[in-house]
């Protein structure tokens, strides 16, 4: 079926050559990290750590996300593999249809939309929430009363610019804000070991507890389907917190769509996917346990948890220069979240899968500019005038399930190209990528039954575009690929013998790449 049809490895890297669609090369292991970093701290630890401690975990949300950092690390060896082996933009959208086919390269394009558009409209309310509270701005102008939100239309605005101006300006102004966070969240680990108290980390997990609350589509799938009653701390409590304090390691998946822009791909995407969630996770549980050591953690649930956790303590002082580090951090998040959507959609716009006028590239800055411009365009609409908070568990699914696809894929690959290079190969396979998926699917199925409803809605308007245009458009693109070769691929997946690659590499066509490897069309 031509739905299963893939995009060979090879036929991607072509696509990267060609005059006017290939990115510029011009970030490193460290510009990398950067991102990752950028990306993901930022509304998770300055938000969701004592909400999720006072809702579900107690002191014991420092296992949460625990837990939820090794379901990370899973899915950032499996990234790391592809990366390394297919250094084209798209991420998992992009490894999806060198493994699985162009339908299920389509659902994880339409779902990685989701995660990154989604997640950037958010997270730019938050940043007006922060803002305002920080300047004391009125409210018709910034925050969560205002509609339209003037702030966060703003920084999207202005964010998109710098997007559109080139990866490596981008990454520059990352890392300014990235140093500002990070010396924050340093401090609060830093001075809020002054204050902590052994008696509030007693009981470490509290006793479960019914939910009062959590009824029908508030309830965690997994819960409904058991049949157990929705509950509060305990295992229960744990699981679900890191099903939702998952939210605050989205993004290292995002370093993974500027790996056509990366100077060695091989080398330093993993590097820039690992280094970022190791420090990350060490940063997060740090801060963690120190928060709820300070006071009780039944004191944290609140929009703004570590500023109200120091005038609890007499540190009122403090509270001002948490709210800047917060507006810093989420101003990166911003930042980095429109870039990997602009590259997905790129990259599928590249494909044939969306139209061709997308996947334009600005002849100085080297940029998707035109799908970076609908991007922001789009982003700040939805943050201007739609009120996001309800829906953000909405990334956290989509990610999950962009990583349950990866790891499969990674599987899959092993299998149909073993002669494949690959500068990093994934430990323990099949088994690990497997516990990947298991885990994915574990913390998925902890997520509130309303979230799921809304995922399939996205899921079932995206398989309509699909159907309705992507479908055809891709089959034409992979085989003006073939053909551009020297001649269409056969029905077995080879070259004809007239457009065949020869043993060195080089296309009678003469556009392959002369790196030894085949110039076939893999077909199922």
């Amino acid at each position: 079926m031509s739905i299963f049809r893939t995009k060979s490895i090879e036929q991607s890297l072509r696509d990267t050559d060609e005059p006017g669609r290939g990115l510029r090369k011009n970030l490193s292991a460290f510009h990398l990290t950067v991102f990752g970093v950028g990306v993901i701290i930022g509304t998770g630890i300055f938000v969701l750590t004592g909400q999720q401690a006072a809702r579900n975990a107690g002191p014991a949300i420092v296992l949460s996300f625990a837990l939820a950092g090794v379901v990370c690390a899973l899915a950032a060896l499996c990234y790391a593999e592809f990366a390394s082996s297919v250094p084209v933009a798209g991420s998992a959208y992009t490894f999806s249809y060198a493994t699985l086919g162009q339908f299920v390269a389509w659902v994880i394009g339409w779902d990685l939309c989701l995660e990154l558009a989604l997640g950037a409209a958010v997270v730019s309310r938050g940043w007006s929430a922060y803002l305002q509270e920080l300047l004391n701005l009125p409210t018709w102008l910034a925050g969560d009363k205002a509609i339209p939100d003037f702030g966060a239309a703003f920084i999207v605005a202005a964010l998109t610019v710098v997007a559109v101006m080139g990866a490596k300006l981008s990454g520059r102004v990352t890392g300014v804000l990235v140093v500002v966070k990070v010396a924050v969240v340093v401090f609060v680990i830093g001075l809020g070991l002054f204050f902590i108290k052994a008696a509030n980390y007693t009981p470490f997990i509290p006793a479960a507890t019914p939910s009062t609350k959590a009824s029908g589509g508030e309830a965690p799938l997994l819960q409904v389907l058991a049949g157990i009653t929705p509950q509060h701390f305990g295992w229960f409590g744990i699981v679900a917190a890191a099903s939702i304090v998952f939210f605050a390691y989205i993004g290292f998946d995002v370093v993974a769509t500027t790996a056509e822009e990366t100077r060695n791909p091989q080398r330093d995407v993993p590097w820039g996917i690992i280094g970022s969630l190791v420090i990350c996770g060490v940063l997060y549980m740090a801060t963690a346990f120190v928060v709820t050591g300070m006071v009780p953690f039944d004191q944290l649930d609140t929009a703004a948890p570590l500023a109200r956790a120091f005038d609890l303590v007499g540190q009122g002082w403090a509270a001002d220069l948490i709210s800047l580090g917060a507006v810093c951090g989420i101003t990166s998040v911003i930042l980095v979240l429109l870039l990997g959507q602009a590259r997905v959609t790129f990259a599928m716009a590249r494909d044939g899968m969306l139209p061709p006028v997308l996947a334009r590239v600005h002849p100085r800055y080297g940029t998707p500019w035109v799908m970076s411009t609908i991007t922001g365009v789009v982003v700040a609409v939805l943050a201007a005038f739609v009120p996001l908070s309800e829906l953000s568990e909405l990334t956290s699914i989509g990610t999950l399930f962009a990583f349950v696809v990866v790891s499969i894929g990674v599987i899959i690959l092993r299998r149909t190209r073993p002669d494949l290079p690959r500068a990093f190969r994934v430990p323990g396979v099949p088994w690990l990528p497997a516990l990947s998926v298991l885990a994915s699917l574990y913390l998925m199925l902890n997520l509130p039954v309303v979230t799921w409803v809304r995922f399939l809605i996205w899921m079932a308007v995206g398989l309509v575009l699909f159907f309705a245009y992507g479908m055809r458009r891709a089959d034409a693109a992979i085989s003006a690929g073939a053909a551009s070769e020297g001649g269409a691929a056969s029905e077995g997946g080879a070259a004809s013998e007239g457009g065949a690659a020869s043993e060195g590499g080089a296309a009678s066509g003469g556009g392959g790449r002369s790196d030894g490897r085949s110039g076939s069309v893999d077909r199922p």
